[in-house]
């Protein structure tokens, strides 16, 4: 896997014709498909003025967890917190809503738009351990594009 070549993937989808759903739905796809430790990739957006995210295009298993409290699991505090967060056993942390018994690790990377947190890229792998700082510094990356999308 290589995050250069993933990177400008990622830019062509983002700068492509497609709808901002399409676009979403090419990035999960991509994601899910080339990083083999990527076993869900999904979007959650602010859900209007509500203090919830609601789970918008993914690639993997369908889940549960289509609202999710601000505050609430990994993904509801980065909501709250508009930092990354990376969970590397998941067994270790205390505010984790489960989404199957074979996630072992989570990283959640916020979209911020104008510096206002307006949903996040959520990522669970059925390895303990498996996100470096790479990994981290690549979601960035893609979320800076996806802001992109949402700039006016």
């Amino acid at each position: 896997m290589n995050f250069s070549v993933l990177k400008q993937s990622i830019t062509s989808i983002t700068d492509s014709k497609s709808t901002i759903s399409n676009k979403l739905q090419s990035i999960c796809n991509l994601l899910k498909n080339e990083i083999d430790y990527y076993n869900w990739v999904g979007f959650y957006f602010k859900n209007g003025d509500k203090n919830e995210l609601k789970l918008a295009q993914f690639a993997g298993k369908p889940t549960e967890h289509t609202v999710i409290p601000f505050g609430k699991g990994i993904c509801g505090q980065v909501a709250v917190s508009n930092e990354n967060f990376v969970v590397q056993d998941v067994t270790k942390q205390n505010n984790y809503i489960s989404c199957g018994f074979q996630v072992k690790s989570e990283i959640v990377i916020p979209i911020l738009v104008n510096e206002k947190n307006i949903g996040q890229i959520d990522i669970d792998s059925h390895k303990t351990n498996p996100f470096s700082k790479e990994d981290e510094v690549f979601l960035e990356f893609v979320c800076a594009k996806v802001a992109t999308l949402f700039k006016q």
